[in-house]
């Protein structure tokens, strides 16, 4: 059903809302009623957090007609249905909407409480002492690598020299390395960090599928050329999917759990604390 609302009564409404001293429809607690549908009201502080000061007033006209023609509507199927819809199913309803109810009230309470409660702050040793007794739980379902990479021009004349450097990697080879650093185009030294196989692809766009054997060979080098330059690539070391994940990759997680963990403690401790006062002030008693 749709109910048609003259665009004038809409202005009028609007204009209405602006009197301070408006007192039309109005009941006992000062709340002006703007629409009934039986015993059903939509208040005027139900249409004024619809619109702001930037709403033009033919959109403010429509915005509100449209609502009040959803919610009479509903009112009225809602209506229709405690009429027609069996007593059991609407049993059935109300102890679903109860049930949610409570679920709201006790979970928004419970996360209060935690927050005001839980240390968001694992520390580093608790993490790793989880890891060392759940190693087994934490499988890599992706390859992971250790890798040092330059890009350079492809007429660039120190490929082979600074190939051996990025080989060796002794520390005369790094500082060797920075005082040419301006001829890379793009550069990555940092292989004690694991990198995911799929942000290699993404980061050296020459490489494609067939050098993915050569990629997950440890201690292997790379040179891979494109139209953009030429890559050169060590690979330092390598986890392949399956294997046991190492500790920094598995760290969020870990974190993650432990933190759960803690949280589900401080709930079992205040439902524990909150039926014990309830005993104590004899708001909780149980009858034989």
């Amino acid at each position: 059903m749709i109910l048609k609302i003259s665009p004038v009564f809409i202005f009028f409404l609007l204009a209405g809302f602006m009197l301070a001293g408006c007192s039309y429809f109005e009941k006992e607690e000062d709340r002006i009623v703007i629409v009934r549908v039986n015993d059903a009201y939509l208040y005027e502080e139900d249409i004024n957090a619809l619109i702001n000061e930037n709403t033009s007033p033919e959109d403010s006209a429509i915005i509100v007609s449209n609502y009040i023609n959803r919610w009479a509507t509903q009112q009225l199927l809602i209506d229709r249905a405690q009429l027609n819809l069996p007593e059991s199913q609407q049993r059935e309803f109300r102890d679903l909407i109860e049930n949610y109810k409570n679920e709201l009230y006790t979970s928004a309470y419970k996360d209060a409480v935690v927050s005001r409660e839980l240390d968001s702050t694992v520390p580093l040793e608790e993490m790793e002492a989880y890891f060392e007794e759940n190693k087994g739980n934490f499988k890599l379902t992706e390859d992971l690598l250790k890798l040092r990479y330059v890009s350079l021009a492809e007429n660039n004349t120190n490929i082979n020299e600074i190939k051996s450097y990025l080989t060796s990697f002794e520390e005369e080879d790094k500082e060797e390395l920075d005082k040419i650093s301006l001829q890379f185009k793009n550069y990555s030294f940092n292989d004690s960090v694991w990198v995911k196989l799929k942000t290699v692809y993404n980061k050296i766009p020459a490489l494609t599928l067939d050098h993915r054997d050569k990629l997950l060979n440890k201690s292997n080098f790379l040179q891979v050329e494109d139209s953009l330059g030429v890559y050169l690539i060590y690979v330092r070391d390598v986890l392949e999917r399956g294997q046991d994940a190492p500790f920094e990759y598995a760290e969020p997680t870990i974190e993650k759990i432990l933190l759960n963990k803690q949280k589900l403690n401080l709930i079992k401790e205040l439902e524990k604390d909150i039926t014990k006062d309830a005993i104590k002030n004899e708001q909780f008693e149980i009858y034989n």
